[in-house]
């Protein structure tokens, strides 16, 4: 009988993974070898979309007349700084003891994409291949996912989203780049007086920056619009509150268009005409609808801990082995600062001795909350 290959997205995952399956054998370099299974790790994406020059060394130089670039087959190529991992898994995944491949990426459509560009790339043939489907990195969730592993071919159309949107973002990098910088660089790099500009565009890179400069001018460009409320004071029952109108639905002043919202006039005489029409007829009268009534804003110890109890459920269910420095924590009963914990939390994420919980319903690193919102 062959052995079975865990192929996951980075290393810290593979080592969970090894646990859960209670590997411990020979640790080679880049992967994880027992007498019946082997587990290995992709660092990121290992494959990329192959430059255009790739396809003609014409498109190495930039011209509008080399535009647009629409290839008839799309190009790939193993990235170069991540070479010796790639021929590590590929040499893994095409071992004749290996008849059946575990593809323990992240859950989604990028994990998706990073293995099929590996498998594509390395040539793998006449292989039994199960798609691992995980919502946490928990032992139980981990073996229940590859108890309930699927053909990979269940997954083919996620697969297919995959490959379309980056072939979407390729084409929309490199000509849109390469257009608006021919069109626009010589005039902003004389601007800013530098020896060249290139402007960058994405699909997602470009959409959040129009965000940003939108808002910016919003914030620029505000100018503040004066409106008038209309306050008062009521005794009733031996009760002394304040009260604001409102306009309602049925009102006099409903949608007016004197208004600048609900609650005030765009003009101080609309205002005043309200207040001397309310006056006339005395005494008035009102009826009590609803009464609220708002809780005072606990102090940041007293949520911390009220936090406690659902923090240490969320560590349990995960198994998450909190660090010396939070159980400190919980021996000043919570005292800690908020402001070390992000950067204790992430010197030991690599190491798994700190997480978050699936079922989670706030962020709980270790046994500290470094904020909360």
């Amino acid at each position: 009988m062959g052995k079975s290959l865990y192929i996951a997205e980075k290393p810290s995952v593979a080592q969970q993974f090894a646990a859960a399956l209670k590997i411990s054998g020979r640790k080679g370099d880049g992967y994880i070898e027992s007498d019946s299974a082997v587990v290995t790790w992709c660092v990121g994406h290992l494959v990329t979309m192959s430059y255009p020059e790739a396809y003609d060394p014409k498109y190495k130089r930039w011209s509008l007349q080399a535009l647009p670039f629409l290839p008839r087959e799309f190009k790939y190529q193993v990235i170069e700084g991540v070479s010796k991992q790639f021929q590590i898994v590929s040499r893994l995944l095409n071992r004749e003891d290996v008849d059946t491949i575990y593809i323990c990426t992240d859950s989604g459509r990028e994990g998706e994409y990073i293995y099929r560009l590996v498998d594509q790339m390395a040539g793998v043939k006449k292989k039994t291949r199960k798609r691992v489907w995980i919502d946490s990195q928990t032992e139980e969730e981990i073996l229940r996912g590859i108890r309930d592993a699927k053909d990979w071919s269940d997954y083919d159309n996620l697969a297919a989203s995959a490959y379309l949107r980056a072939k979407e973002d390729y084409l929309m990098g490199i000509n849109f780049s390469r257009l608006l910088t021919l069109k626009y660089g010589p005039a902003i790099s004389g601007y800013m007086k530098t020896e060249r500009t290139v402007l960058s565009v994405g699909r997602v890179m470009t959409c959040v920056l129009g965000m940003a400069v939108r808002r910016e001018r919003e914030i620029r460009e505000f100018v503040k619009t004066p409106f008038y409320r209309v306050i008062g004071d009521f005794d009733s029952g031996g009760m002394h509150f304040d009260g604001e109108w409102r306009s309602v639905e049925g009102s006099r002043y409903f949608q007016s268009p004197f208004l600048y919202k609900e609650n005030g006039f765009k003009e101080r005489r609309y205002a005043q005409g309200l207040i001397d029409a309310l006056g006339q007829n005395q005494p008035l009268s009102a009826t009590i609808q609803k009464i609220e009534k708002k809780r005072k804003t606990l102090p940041c110890s007293t949520i911390w801990q009220s936090y406690r109890t659902i923090v240490l459920k969320c560590l349990k269910s995960a198994r998450i082995r909190p660090c010396r420095l939070c159980r400190n924590c919980m021996k000043r009963n919570w005292s800690h600062t908020p402001a070390p914990t992000p950067g204790c939390c992430q010197r030991r994420w690599p190491k798994r001795s700190t997480g978050i919980s699936a079922g989670c319903k706030i962020l709980a690193p270790c046994a500290c909350l470094p904020q909360m919102s």
